[in-house]
């Protein structure tokens, strides 16, 4: 039991703190942090994923003190002081779920909030569609095996109501969109993974301290379904159809054009090399193997900007686009 203590309290302590530089950002970390569905985060606003009637067991860790759960929907289960079950609601849709902490002084920044979105099960999608949003057909076998590439169990339902709801404290539902549908008929349809909002906090949080104050990152391309991916020549097993991958770049005034990174008065690959630098040093980092996955960094073309690619899959993949 004691192992079990001191080695919570070693995740607490690496919860997100203060930039190596001085940097205006604010991470919206509470005093806390969360343990849910394999990931443990500190940040005031979290997500996850399930299926209906799915059970989540949650686990607050953080100095000592009382901490509580509040819900309006499921079923909470207490299993200890800080600990509990949430079974997710049949109905699919968004449920918040809030925690509050110990310290009473402030308790908006001593409480997270864990917007839950339970998905519409894949069983739903028929003849590559789901309620009219074509998804197309995922590989019929994983790759090498690996059931990672497993097609996904559910898809979130993103509506006009939802859709600014944020994933993670500086990033939104909406960012992670398919390209592919730019109309704005409702519902669409996405897969999200929680270790990938989590890794773009660590990434934005980097690119803050080393002196570039953004709000959040431009996803020039997050989730893709099948049947965009097939279309634009991408590989057959590419993560952005599991909601694992992101291409980003950085964006301050937000004109969908990557700023000069490393002032050189140009534009081009040598800014995205700059940021996959940036990336990889902060993959480098004890406390980050988690986050390890794919990243290339690609140039402009008359499409799009330079950007970096990165990805969750859990193994180190590296590459020039």
């Amino acid at each position: 039991m004691r192992i079990a203590c001191v080695a919570l309290m070693a995740v607490w302590l690496q919860m997100p703190g203060p930039p190596d530089k001085p940097s205006k950002f604010d991470t919206k970390a509470a005093g806390f942090a969360l343990r849910f569905n394999g990931e443990i985060a500190g940040y005031r606003d979290l997500s996850s994923f399930v299926l209906p009637n799915a059970t989540i067991a949650l686990d607050a860790v953080g100095p000592p003190g009382d901490y509580t759960l509040q819900t309006a929907a499921g079923v909470v289960t207490p299993r200890g002081p800080h600990q509990w079950q949430w079974r997710a609601p049949r109905e699919p849709g968004l449920y918040d779920l809030r925690f509050d902490g110990p310290a009473a002084k402030d308790r908006e920044k001593d409480a997270i909030t864990l917007h839950v979105f339970v998905m519409l099960p894949a069983t739903e999608v028929h003849a590559g569609f789901l309620n009219g949003f074509r998804i197309g057909q995922y590989p019929s076998t994983p790759l090498r095996g690996n059931p990672l590439y497993l097609p996904p169990a559910g898809f979130v339902e993103v509506t006009k109501d939802n859709q600014d709801t944020k994933v993670s404290p500086h990033f939104r539902l909406k960012q992670f969109l398919c390209k592919e549908d730019t109309t704005k008929r409702f519902p669409k349809y996405l897969v999200l993974k929680e270790r990938l909002a989590l890794k773009l906090e660590t990434i934005l949080e980097r690119v803050n301290a080393l002196g570039f104050h953004v709000d959040t990152l431009h996803v020039m391309s997050g989730f893709r379904t099948p049947y965009y991916n097939h279309a634009i020549g991408d590989v057959l097993y590419s993560q952005h159809q599991w909601g694992s991958a992101a291409d980003i770049f950085v964006d301050k005034a937000d004109r969908g054009q990557m700023d000069d990174l490393n002032h050189d008065g140009r534009v081009d690959v040598n800014d995205s090399r700059f940021l996959y630098d940036a990336i990889e040093h902060l993959l480098e980092e004890p406390g980050s193997a988690k986050f390890q996955g794919g990243m290339g960094f690609y140039p402009a073309t008359a499409a799009h900007p330079p950007f970096v690619h990165v990805d969750v899959r859990g193994s180190k993949a590296r590459w020039v686009g």
